[in-house]
């Protein structure tokens, strides 16, 4: 991903970006493809990738595509449903989530998100509808 594409997303320090692990190979508005660690933290009481770590993943890589599309005009893209169907149980390693716009309108954009483990085996199934709004006058400081 390029620097002014991750600076789009503002300063993840002490976010759930940064708690979870995720990192970012790619990032379009387009395209954006981001991985996180399946370790302890992420996994529920049986040891597996918990759904919503898997849903907050999936969100994050269409908040920041969307974000991405709309950027110029001064907009943000926020989540306002999100549904996933968990396939296949991951109890280590990493996923890697795939999303791809499926609509992009003036005020909403609707993106599909695959959450695939090493092996490329599909795990997760997601659809985010996102609304545009205008971007914050300035973003929010940790603390």
């Amino acid at each position: 991903m390029s620097a002014p594409n991750l600076k789009q997303m503002g300063d993840t320090t002490g976010t759930l970006i940064e708690h979870l692990g995720m990192t970012f190979s790619e990032a379009s508005g387009q395209r954006v493809v981001a991985h996180m660690p399946v370790e302890r933290r992420v996994q529920q009481p049986m040891g597996l990738l918990h759904g919503g770590a898997s849903v907050a993943l999936a969100e994050t890589v269409a908040s920041l595509g969307a974000s991405l599309n709309v950027a110029e005009r001064g907009m943000v893209a926020v989540g306002l449903e999100i549904n996933a169907n968990h396939l296949r149980g991951v109890s280590g390693g990493s996923v890697t989530a795939t999303g791809t716009p499926i609509f992009q309108g003036r005020s909403t954009e609707v993106w599909q998100i695959e959450l695939v483990d090493e092996r490329g085996k599909l795990v997760c199934t997601s659809r985010c509808t996102l609304a545009i709004i205008p971007a914050p006058a300035a973003p929010p400081t940790p603390g």
